[in-house]
């Protein structure tokens, strides 16, 4: 039987490596958003979590003693990043990472003090952590690799528990999987997630990702051949039985292959409706 959640409780999962999970759990989020701890004295937060008070009470018991040096933010999504203000606000540490986007769907109160570019790193007493430009969940996803611990914090891009939600109009799903393929080139022994336990065999688990897209893709593609479509009507087609507050997600996820076919020559759209190009 699987432990249930602990929340504020500190988790030592590498030597380097300490996470705590705030209490958000959704079908989105699942047992909810985990914040990384990286290093010993000096350290380092990565994904500081959403605005609950709790989970900043329980971040400053678990830093007590400790010097933070910088709060890493992966991507805005509300799941991750709104603590960040709060945890600066106590600690005095910057916030470094991802882009912002200027949209209401995403933290309106993230400011970084400095974003990173891709290949551009963060340094603290015995622990690196660079950034790995992995657009494609959002246009502004960031991971960190940590070469001392041979480890990648994937934030929402791989997850321990599910594949990612990709939601146009920032979502894309050729980047989505671009940046897929691009994790098989690299040689992280593990990752670290912002939902879910840490992957201990994340090239083989990226390959499924990149095969269970693809066979989504040619799913989209057999629905059409039987004439145009809404993504509504293609949605209760190749998803029979899905929960209802799972629909909009794969609305979502349709929508996003029908924009990457589209960009590819593959589908064009009439209005609503949804053919294969001629």
């Amino acid at each position: 039987m699987k432990e249930a959640p602990r929340y504020g409780a500190v988790e030592q999962v590498h030597p380097l490596v300490r996470r705590v999970l705030a209490r958000n759990p959704s079908p989105f989020t699942f047992t909810g958003t985990h914040t990384h701890i990286v290093g010993r004295g000096e350290v380092a937060v990565i994904d500081p979590g959403p605005d609950l008070l709790e989970h900043l009470d329980a971040m400053t018991a678990a830093l007590a003693g400790e010097r933070l040096s910088a709060i890493l933010v992966t991507h805005t999504h509300r799941d991750h990043s709104p603590l960040a203000v709060a945890l600066a606000e106590r600690t005095g540490a910057p916030v470094i990472g991802c882009a912002v986007v200027a949209s209401p769907a995403f933290d309106e109160s993230y400011a970084p003090d400095r974003v990173l570019a891709d290949g551009e790193s963060v340094v603290g007493e015995g622990w690196t952590l660079t950034a790995v430009a992995t657009p494609g969940h959002t246009s502004n996803h960031l991971a960190f690799a940590l070469p001392e611990a041979r480890a990648l914090f994937s934030g929402d891009h791989v997850m321990g528990w599910s594949t990612s939600v990709v939601v146009p109009p920032d979502g894309d799903m050729g980047a989505y999987l671009a940046s897929l393929e691009q994790l098989l080139n690299r040689d992280e022994d593990v990752y670290f997630p912002t939902h879910g336990d840490p992957v201990r065999e994340p090239r083989r688990l990226v390959r499924g990702m990149i095969g269970h897209r693809r066979q989504r893709e040619r799913q989209v593609l057999r629905v059409l051949v039987a004439g145009p479509a809404t993504i509504p009507a293609m949605v209760a087609t190749m998803y029979a039985g899905l929960d209802e507050g799972l629909k909009q997600a794969a609305v979502a996820s349709v929508h996003a292959h029908l924009i990457d076919l589209a960009r590819r020559g593959a589908v064009t759209a009439d209005g609503d409706h949804w053919r294969l190009a001629a």
